[in-house]
């Protein structure tokens, strides 16, 4: 680890991105603390603790949801944007094509993907100003006029748009993704804060659980990172053929298929889908028909039940799992990939017999990494109770991100240490 290091510091273009990067993060973060003028944020410190969901949704606005800040909605807007993209290239030919035609093509859906951000910002924009307006029976806004709160928007818009820029700066430099690593200073961010609470509530009486708590939490960290590097390797051989008047092929290698092949996209799905039936009853409260305020406030209520709530998350999540991974995952491209280059799969016929193996090979090895974000998405509701500790959020998708895009780093700054060996040689 020690001598890994100091190959980063001796190495001069990699030790001025770091510190680039760095840069960058603490300007984000200093952005999550501007918030916007004329709002009230003492009113919202107390909502974003009593609500789970709200909770979830800041965290991956770094905070700054929590602070009404300049850039409250983080860079939710353009993953928002970036995945209704990859569901259009399902059904759209001509994003398909684009999706094919390498380095241009995937400049040109980035393109499409910044301009989409723009308006979903506006929509996001706007219903957090209402839903949270209301929550805080309109101490949030207070004497705002209309033109006031569409200028507070158009912050907030600026502040998505200037979030996706940094993201794709710090993207340009491989040391990480730029949109995950955003997502990971926000959560970063918030531990000192929750230790600190931990500190001041500390009582002897409750020893047990912190140790309950610290080896529960060192178990999730080890399991998320065995899945999280977890993969089946599939043999693959290529039939020796001429090039030329040289020999090529007869060599074997393999198809890694990950466990996790999903990443936390489904948990961001199914985030979206829980929090809409309570956020869309909010607005029913104050209507005049007697029945829909009855079945709003019943909407509401039953959300807020931690066993139904859970219930309905973990099944959102498993669902939603394999549903992404069937988008991302083409079993019938790379089985024709594989016979155009003269590979096949060892006792498998090439074509249809090999998509159709993958496509079950797949389907076994997603049901553990369903089970498992499905788990990682509900740990903190079961932890909760069990230890009574609820300075610290034992988040699993808090906990995911951060294991996977220090995985995702670390994997990228050893790839560009090993190239500069491979230019000294």
């Amino acid at each position: 680890m020690l001598k890994k290091l100091q190959q980063i510091w001796k190495a001069k273009e990699i030790r001025n991105n770091i510190f680039y990067v760095l840069a960058l993060l603490i300007v984000f973060r200093i952005a999550a603390h501007i918030p916007i003028p004329g709002v009230d944020t003492s009113s919202l410190k107390s909502l974003f603790g009593a609500n789970d969901v709200l909770g979830l949704v800041n965290l991956f606005s770094g905070g700054g949801l929590q602070n009404f800040s300049v850039v409250m909605l983080g860079v939710s807007p353009y993953i928002t944007a970036s995945i209704i993209f990859q569901l259009l290239a399902m059904i759209v030919p001509k994003l398909e094509a684009l999706q094919k035609e390498g380095e241009y093509g995937q400049q040109k859906l980035n393109q499409y993907t910044r301009l989409l951000t723009v308006p979903l910002a506006f929509i996001q924009g706007y219903g957090f100003i209402k839903l949270l307006s209301q929550k805080t029976n309109g101490a949030l806004l207070g004497s705002m006029s209309s033109a006031e709160v569409f200028l507070a928007l158009l912050m907030i818009v600026a502040g998505s748009m200037f979030l996706m820029w940094l993201g794709e700066l710090i993207t340009e430099k491989k040391i990480g993704n730029g949109i995950s690593l955003i997502i990971f200073a926000g959560i970063v961010a918030s531990l000192p804060q929750s230790f600190g609470n931990t500190l001041i509530a500390f009582d002897s009486s409750q020893i047990l659980n912190f140790v309950i708590f610290t080896l529960i939490a060192l178990v999730t960290i080890v399991t998320i990172v065995i899945i999280t590097e977890g993969q089946r390797n599939i043999p693959v051989s290529y039939a020796r053929h001429m090039v030329g008047q040289r020999n090529a092929g007869g060599v074997s290698t393999h198809l890694p298929l990950r466990v996790n092949q999903a990443g936390v996209i489904p948990i961001i799905f199914a985030i979206s889908i829980v929090i809409v039936p309570p956020t869309i009853a909010q607005f029913f409260l104050n209507s005049d028909a007697s029945w829909l305020v009855h079945f709003s406030q019943w909407i509401i209520t039953v959300f807020k039940n931690q066993l139904f709530y859970g219930i309905i998350y973990f099944a959102a999540v498993v669902g939603f799992t394999y549903f992404y991974t069937s988008i991302i995952f083409h079993p019938q491209q790379i089985a024709e990939n594989l016979q155009k280059q003269g590979g096949f799969i060892p006792g498998i016929r090439p074509g249809t017999h090999t998509a159709e193996y993958l496509n079950k090979v797949m389907v076994r090895i997603i049901s553990a990494g369903a089970l498992f974000l499905g788990l990682v998405a509900v740990l903190p509701i079961i932890i909760g109770p069990l230890t009574g500790i609820q300075t610290i959020s034992l988040g699993g998708t808090s906990i995911l991100i951060v294991v996977a895009v220090v995985i995702e780093t670390v994997k990228q700054i050893d790839a560009q240490l090993v190239m500069r060996d491979y230019e000294g040689f």
